[in-house]
């Protein structure tokens, strides 16, 4: 398997090497938590049960679709910034803050689960985004703030289910 050859110091988008190595390094640990939420919320679509069986596995679904849709968008920002993306099992799991679940939990502690994973990604991505705007590059955070606002948001849905 070859390596990915960049040469980050011939990349001249307005952004010096060293900024944009720590944005790459933060978007690193980004996409690490999301396809780590994502394996997460897939693998509780697949093993649900419960009363709340049909709620849970299609919001499962939903969200799992969508974030895995944004696991390639903070990879191609990483190498449109010049730096090759994480992607083996072995690099995600050093890079995330999600934990990994043991066995097969109830539904309600995968919902659980699943809020402190989604509030995870909310603040790496909130942890990135000054050193992002603090060099000037937008189209990170415009991603950053994008996925803040769905994470945030499935979480409070998600959090809501717990509510007696």
């Amino acid at each position: 398997m070859s390596k990915i050859k960049t040469n980050p110091s011939s990349i001249n988008i307005g952004i010096s090497e060293k900024d944009r190595k720590k944005i790459a390094d933060g978007l690193e640990r980004m996409l690490a938590d999301t396809y780590t939420l994502y394996l997460k919320t897939h693998n509780f679509h697949w093993n649900v049960t419960g009363p709340m069986f049909q709620t849970l596995h299609l919001m499962f679904m939903a969200q799992y679709n969508e974030i895995w849709m944004a696991v390639d968008l903070v990879a191609e920002r990483i190498r449109a910034l010049g730096f090759p993306a994480p992607g083996t099992y072995k690099e995600l799991s050093r890079l995330t803050t999600i934990k990994d679940s043991n066995g097969v939990p109830n539904a309600k502690e995968m919902i659980r689960q699943l809020v402190t994973g989604q509030e995870s990604v909310v603040r790496t991505a909130r942890e990135l985004l000054p050193i992002a705007e603090k060099a000037g590059d937008q189209p990170t955070v415009d991603l950053l703030s994008a996925r803040m606002m769905v994470h945030e948001q499935n979480a409070w849905m998600l959090r809501s289910l717990l509510e007696e």
